[in-house]
């Protein structure tokens, strides 16, 4: 079983939290706009094709790229929200001194893998794709903006990462 920390009602929440509080909001409100985008894309592509018997072109190019986005930006969101999939057997029989240690650690991991897969890795293809012109086929989209999430959701799990380890040192 996942442990709880109660704040005392004498205890102050931590000063980072209403920037967390506030991107929290923004990407909750991002991914509902996208998923609804993407039922609606879907729901068309399903009528032009059943019902008019011409199916549209972009509609299946566009549900894929907003399904990249959801699930990159969903896993930043989940990130910041402690909600990833965890296995935690060893911190939960460990001591409280050993679980602050622990998650100091994968913190800083996951900050580390972030920011050279997500940041540094991510903005090479963003610049690669830019720099060669890449379109997409159907939508004539620029592929650098497909792509321009990865190193925004890195940059978003690094800040709640970061904004983990404040809190664990108050």
């Amino acid at each position: 079983m996942p442990r709880f920390i109660r704040l005392s009602n004498k205890s102050k929440p931590p000063t980072n939290m209403g920037l967390r509080r506030q991107i929290d909001h923004i990407l909750s409100k991002t991914l509902v706009l996208i998923m609804s985008v993407m039922v609606l894309n879907v729901l068309w592509q399903v009528f032009t094709r059943y019902v008019t018997d011409n199916p549209s072109a972009f509609t299946d190019e566009l549900a894929r790229y907003l399904m990249i986005w959801i699930g990159v930006l969903g896993a930043a969101y989940v990130s910041g929200k402690n909600l990833h999939v965890a296995i935690d057997i060893l911190p939960s029989r460990a001591s409280d001194k050993t679980q602050k240690r622990l998650k100091i650690i994968v913190s800083g991991l996951v900050i580390l893998f972030a920011l050279f897969a997500f940041v540094i890795g991510g903005s090479r293809l963003v610049y690669i794709s830019y720099a060669l012109g890449q379109h997409s086929p159907a939508l004539q989209l620029p592929l650098a903006v497909v792509y321009l999430i990865i190193p925004v959701s890195g940059l978003l799990i690094m800040i709640y990462k970061i904004s983990d380890l404040v809190n664990l040192r108050s």
